[in-house]
């Protein structure tokens, strides 16, 4: 062993170099319970929505984007990405 710690999580990086530096080092012992899928975040969003909302739903809908620190767009495009991951109810009938 070359006398260096291990990381265990996952520093904020200024730049690409940074990053790149961090990836070239030894991760066995870095705690990937930190992580969250990003599952069409990198996908190109080519189609458009538009909807109308009542107003104090988007405003909610804000708020919690800025709690998460997020735009607000991304936080709806999770929410529906989380829903449709989701197993679908059975109609009662």
């Amino acid at each position: 062993m070359d006398g260096k710690r291990k990381p265990t999580t996952v520093p904020h990086f200024a730049t690409d170099e940074e990053a790149e530096a961090f990836l070239e080092q030894d991760l066995s012992e870095l705690d990937f319970s930190q992580f969250k899928p990003a599952r069409f975040e990198f996908v190109a969003k080519t189609e458009r929505v538009n909807m109308r909302l009542p107003k104090p739903l988007l405003d909610g809908v804000k708020a919690r984007a800025q709690a998460e620190g997020m735009p607000y767009q991304r936080y709806i495009r999770m929410a529906l990405e989380e829903a449709i991951s989701k197993p679908m109810r059975k109609k009662a009938g």
